[in-house]
């Protein structure tokens, strides 16, 4: 047991609340880490500022593979540098290594992004019980009381020789502890299984599931069937959005579809189509 896992031992003194016990990272690398699929290392810490930032600092020396794992985050991060932070325990904030090398040309990695949405919704189904939605690009939704509320978020970062994918999912928040009211939990949500363990080796698993059809088609989304599922579970499709874009410029229209390059394409009210790549989507309503 190394001392990062010490600290996030099974002692009874070391939780204060028994509906949130910690992780148990030697169970949980008996069953992730097998020496012949992509887990390579497995770490849970107790707390720590942001495991994208930590992982992405030893991603040099680390291989493919690795996981890191935290109790608690003081410092998460979303895209456009929001902060993502909550209780100690109550929800999954990891970070994984991925290194495709020449096997993915790097146009494609883009779709790591899009790849961990979906592996991390098919994951949740089958361990949770719950549907969860994807919106464009990053974000993860449950339904809480018939509304559409966010309960995850991923944020890839470039490294030297590969890309961090960072995951932050909201478990058993309850709404008191919410940080802004259009936030959700799995628990909010009513999901009939809210144990962390179970759900993250399910998350993993699932990752190493696509991540592996994606890289034997070398990246190509559709051969890999990773771009026909997005579309079929991504919510913001056949919605009218407004996509905040880089340099402050806006774009109204209805969200048609997820192009080849990862890039949401949306039909304005003048009936061109834009792709983008890049920007916050707010959903203003469905179009039916």
């Amino acid at each position: 047991m190394t001392p990062s896992d010490a600290s996030a031992g099974t002692s009874a003194g070391r939780w204060s609340s028994l509906e949130r016990p910690p992780l148990n990272a030697a169970a949980l690398r008996r069953a992730l880490v097998t020496g012949d699929g992509l887990w390579t290392s497995l770490e849970v810490v107790a707390s720590t500022g942001s495991t994208n930032t930590d992982l992405a600092a030893r991603a040099p020396q680390l291989p493919e593979g690795a996981v890191l794992v935290a109790e608690e985050q003081s410092a998460g991060r979303g895209r456009l540098d929001r902060s993502w932070v909550a209780p100690a325990r109550s929800g999954l904030f990891f970070s994984v290594l991925f290194k495709p090398g020449d096997a993915v040309p790097q146009e494609q990695w883009g779709w790591l992004t899009l790849l961990a949405g979906v592996a991390t919704a098919t994951g949740l189904s089958r361990a949770a019980g719950v549907d969860t939605a994807l919106k464009w690009p990053n974000d993860l939704l449950v339904g809480v009381a018939g509304e559409e509320r966010k309960t995850g978020g991923i944020l890839a970062e470039r490294v030297a020789d590969g890309i961090v994918v960072g995951i932050g999912l909201n478990v058993t928040l309850t709404q008191e502890e919410l940080p802004v009211p259009t936030a959700g939990s799995l628990a909010l949500a009513k999901a009939p299984v809210t144990d962390r363990e179970p759900l993250l080796k399910a998350v993993l698993r699932s990752l190493e599931e696509w991540y592996g059809n994606w890289r034997a088609a070398a990246g190509d989304p559709a051969a890999s069937g990773l771009q026909e599922t997005y579309a079929a579970g991504c919510s913001t499709l056949g919605r009218h959005v407004r996509a905040e874009l880089p340099g402050g410029r806006s774009l109204t229209g209805t969200a048609e579809a997820v192009d080849s390059e990862g890039r949401l394409v949306i039909r304005t009210a003048e009936g061109t189509h834009e792709a983008v790549g890049a920007g916050d989507v707010v959903h203003l309503r469905s179009v039916h």
